[in-house]
């Protein structure tokens, strides 16, 4: 199976959608590598980023599946290093 690097940057816009956003990331938890969250509290944003290690397809599902959330923007930053395990 190819696996790929990527960074997602995700902006937090609705607190209400947060808890939806956690268990989406739950579901992926194998593939994630690392996380880090900033409560903007100034701006009354949250910004999330992720570091994941999976397979294309799951990178662009996890992606497409966190962008359809109210109020959450998403943006996917891919790697070349592809890696085969």
């Amino acid at each position: 199976m190819e696996t790929r690097i990527a960074v997602m940057g995700i902006i937090v816009e609705k607190t209400e959608s947060v808890e939806l956003l956690n268990a989406i990331l739950h579901d992926y938890g194998e593939y994630i590598v690392g996380r880090m969250g900033i409560p903007y509290r100034k701006k009354n944003v949250n910004i999330v980023s992720i570091a994941v290690d999976a397979p294309q397809d799951m990178i662009s599902a996890l992606s497409g599946k966190i962008g359809k959330i109210d109020g959450v923007s998403v943006k996917t930053a891919y790697s070349n290093v592809i890696t085969n395990e």
